[in-house]
């Protein structure tokens, strides 16, 4: 597809129109709009160059020809696309194109730092195999890798944007788009063994990008974003990409590669462009903290910043202080903190702190916690966490708290979340048997514990972990069966049942304060030096495959606890791991830079 030749200046901040908060029936009617004014997309370099402007009225334009050539192929209603989401123009060319012709896009993510290639092309397929994709687009810097992945799979396209073939004779109409028409698929960006595919309609998602645009974030004509977020993740994907299109703002993106690289990047962008809208993980805000080794750089201004959006894991309240006593010179204000939560299966957003709260939390016993579920005020010397005041339901939606049995509890107690809403998702694709298990007479079991406060914040939801197994690592979704199949069938002395793979809450007070990542692993090594190589193995087998770090821990032969019904226990593993049951390394392993 032609580029535009090289802009210096990014794409305008004052769209021209009269500002909509997302008020339309479908992706189509929302883009028509946003073309009618002058904002649109800015992609930056790695040196913070503007390497593309992407007018919304441009894309309007070629994403209806990429709609054309997608139904040339052969493509109908319905269909799948699968896009490889990297942080370019062609994205969202083919992300708008997909949409415009009634298909359903559905990003791939990218590799993650250390993950080796044929565990990523394993990966590629599963996710294409689900979604039952008939054509998948790559970037040229993937192309080799897509390629290999997809060598047997049997597609009616596999290449980049540019290559699609061009309509020949009279180009197909491009077909209405329903409410309740699917508008994407959301793959987990952690996903490998079993994916699953987060089914939104445009009716949901337009859901999700009114509430956000007119009661979470309030936001307004002038508004600025800038972005690093992986467009695979529903953060990056429906906060960062959809919701400026929907209401006619300008969004400034730098690739996540090049953030990790440059954190500052983000900061200086923000400055230039006096963006107001930003939205990143604690991660996003500690790698910023950290290259700026405790002061702002020289005549930063943050001072047009009124959202500093935090989500997609669970806040770290000393690394958000951190970052604002050390931004406070460069005109930062905290109360422009805003926790959030949501996940895919609500689109995105359920919830937002208001507006000017700024970061407002409850320090608790993290032993009453994890034992007993008690939402228990710290005493003094005791294992301590934060944790964050991430707002009310959004306005239509609701969050129930509930016990084991299902039976709802009061306010102020600890239990698992459920949901309902608009912006619900129709189904996990193709897996009747994973949605019956999470959507019931309307309400999503979210698998997340928290509790909705009493007292003066009364109503706020505060998420304090998970009852399900996912592990949310810096952002990323991670689930413990992915990691034990990894061990069970890469590394010797492993045997199938015989690993467990959980996550801890640390205390905050300490230096780590990462959600930490354990693996159990049955072991009949007695020779220390072997113990010790297979813990190296065990260690190297999941970084590689997965792009993370863990703790090994060894159990003894059939110490794995197991429920009545034979399967592993990971919850009861986990509550033997903290009582010290289980044989440690001397000290964490060191720390993979985040993917």
């Amino acid at each position: 597809m032609q580029v535009a030749a090289k802009i210096s200046a990014p794409a305008p901040t004052i769209s021209g129109v009269e500002f909509r908060p997302a008020n339309f029936a479908n992706f189509a009617e929302a883009l028509s709009y946003a073309a009618t004014g002058a904002t649109g997309f800015t992609y930056y370099n790695s040196r913070g160059e503007v390497s593309e402007v992407l007018t919304y009225r441009r894309l309007q334009e070629e994403a209806a020809e990429t709609a054309t050539r997608l139904l040339a192929l052969g493509l109908t209603r319905g269909d799948r696309v699968a896009i490889l989401a990297e942080t370019e123009a062609d994205f969202a060319r083919a992300f708008s194109g997909a949409m415009l012709a009634g298909l359903v896009p559905a990003p791939l993510p990218l590799p993650v730092a250390f993950s080796a290639r044929e565990a990523y092309n394993d990966q590629l397929r599963r996710i294409v195999a689900v979604a039952g994709a008939r054509a998948v687009i790559t970037p040229a810097e993937y192309e080799n890798w897509v390629a290999e992945a997809m060598r047997d799979v049997g597609l009616l396209f596999c290449g980049r944007l540019g290559d699609l073939p061009t309509a020949e004779g009279a180009p197909p109409p491009h077909p209405t788009l329903r409410p309740d028409d699917l508008a994407y698929l959301q793959f987990s960006s952690g996903t490998t063994g079993s994916p699953k595919g987060v089914a939104v309609t445009h009716r949901s998602m337009m859901a999700n990008l009114n509430a956000i645009a007119e009661h979470g974030l309030k936001l307004r004509a002038g508004d600025r974003g800038v972005s690093w977020l992986p467009l695979y993740h529903d953060m990056g994907l429906v906060g960062c990409f959809l919701t400026p299109i929907a209401t006619q703002f300008s969004a400034d993106y730098i690739a996540t590669k090049d953030f990790i690289r440059r954190p500052l990047l983000w900061l200086e962008l923000i400055d230039r462009n006096r963006a107001t809208v930003t939205f990143g993980p604690t991660l996003g805000y500690d790698l910023a903290h950290r290259r700026a080794r405790g002061r702002a750089p020289e005549g930063l201004d943050l001072s047009s910043w009124r959202v500093a959006g935090i989500g997609a894991d669970m806040v770290k309240a000393p690394v958000i202080r951190a970052f604002a006593e050390t931004f406070a010179a460069a005109g930062f204000d905290p109360d422009a903190f805003t926790p959030s939560y949501g996940m895919a299966e609500t689109t995105l957003a359920l919830s937002f702190a208001p507006l000017g709260q700024g970061l407002r939390t409850a320090r608790l016993d993290l032993d009453a916690l994890e034992r007993q579920l008690i939402a228990k005020p710290a005493v003094a010397g005791g294992k301590a966490r934060d944790f964050a005041l991430c707002g009310p339901p959004l306005p239509d939606h609701a969050m129930e708290i509930r016990d084991e049995t299902g039976k709802r509890l009061p306010d102020g107690r600890v239990g698992r979340i459920f949901a309902a809403g608009p912006s619900l998702m129709r189904e996990y694709f193709g897996d009747p048997a994973q949605t019956a298990a999470c959507l019931s007479d309307g309400w999503l079991d979210t698998g997340d514990l928290g509790y909705l406060t009493t007292g003066e914040h009364a109503g706020q939801i505060v998420i304090t972990g998970r009852a399900k197994d996912l592990m949310i690592v810096n952002g990323r979704n991670i689930w413990p069966q992915d990691l034990e199949w990894t061990v069970e069938t890469r590394v010797e002395h492993a045997r199938e049942g015989g690993v467990a793979a959980f996550s801890t809450t640390v205390d905050d007070s300490g230096p780590k304060i990462e959600e930490e990542i354990v693996v159990v692993v049955e072991c009949r090594l007695r020779d220390p030096a072997g113990r010790e190589s297979l813990r190296a193995e065990i260690h190297g087998a999941v970084r590689e495959s997965h792009g993370v770090d863990a703790r090994i821990a060894f159990a003894k032969n059939g110490e794995l606890p197991s429920t009545s019904s034979g399967k592993l226990s990971r919850a009861k593993a986990r509550l033997m791991y903290l009582d010290g049951l289980f044989d440690l390394p001397a000290s964490s392993p060191p720390q993979t830079p985040p993917a």
